[in-house]
């Protein structure tokens, strides 16, 4: 069903009479913050597809039209989705943030960065397609400020490891495609029936075919476990050896 947009108006019967979409709902009055909030908890609890102006108004307790004050298109609305997952991971890196006077370490902070990160999308996994699919089709300059933030915390940090410009670039692809790569494999489904008790059928191992299948077929038991926040500094601890070196002794 096609969503209302600016302007039009739901008819039933006779001409439904113009007016102005009150943005007062169940709630009281809405902000850009309670949206984006209402938006996320339905996108945990239902998933992507059940996101639309008409369903997010009806949470809020308010017509569709009313929406667009906030967000002024669905592409719009995906992207405060990002923007509050970026957010919520300043809200918790300033909850564990280092005490006053602690001197600053650019790797650890990095750690700390990529955990926080992971955190957060393990919460909101329904909404973390959306951090690959909207930054391919939002240019740099346009993603919301809280990204902006987070891209420039990454890039401060790996200048102050000593990189020159070129190699703080370098690294700064490699950090990124690491953690949301990293991500992206554990938030993928390997179960395949959650309430067959038996291993083997629970995986789905029936649906492979044994002779063309013989490694993944005996990996994916492994596979269905996540490698958690220790697999994830594993592999950033390798790729900062690579880029900056070991960290050094003392």
């Amino acid at each position: 069903m096609a969503e209302e947009r600016p302007g039009q108006h739901a008819q039933s019967g006779a001409e439904a009479p113009a007016r102005r979409a009150s943005d007062h709902g169940r709630y009281g009055r809405l902000s850009r913050e309670r949206v984006l909030a209402t938006a996320l908890e339905l996108v945990d609890r239902e998933g992507l597809s059940a996101l639309s102006m008409r369903r997010l108004g009806a949470e809020l307790g308010v017509e569709a039209m009313a929406l667009y004050r906030y967000a002024d298109s669905k592409d719009a609305l995906l992207d405060g989705l990002v923007e509050a997952l970026y957010q919520e991971l300043e809200e918790r890196l300033a909850a564990e943030a280092p005490a006053p006077g602690t001197e600053p370490d650019w790797r650890a902070d990095l750690h700390r960065i990529a955990r926080v990160t992971y955190d957060v999308c393990l919460t909101h996994p329904q909404a973390v397609p959306l951090l690959a699919t909207r930054m391919l089709a939002v240019p740099l300059a346009r993603r919301p400020l809280a990204v902006l933030r987070d891209h420039e915390r990454v890039l401060d940090l790996l200048r102050r490891a000593g990189l020159d410009e070129a190699a703080t670039a370098a690294a700064f692809r490699a950090f990124t495609a690491w953690l949301l790569g990293y991500v992206s494999v554990e938030l993928r489904p390997v179960v395949d029936n959650p309430d067959e008790p038996e291993p083997s059928f629970r995986l789905g191992l029936h649906r492979m075919p044994a002779q063309e299948l013989p490694v993944l077929r005996e990996t994916t038991p492994v596979l269905a476990e996540r490698g958690g926040p220790d697999g994830l500094a594993t592999g950033l601890d390798a790729l900062l050896d690579r880029l900056a070196g070991p960290p050094r002794s003392g």
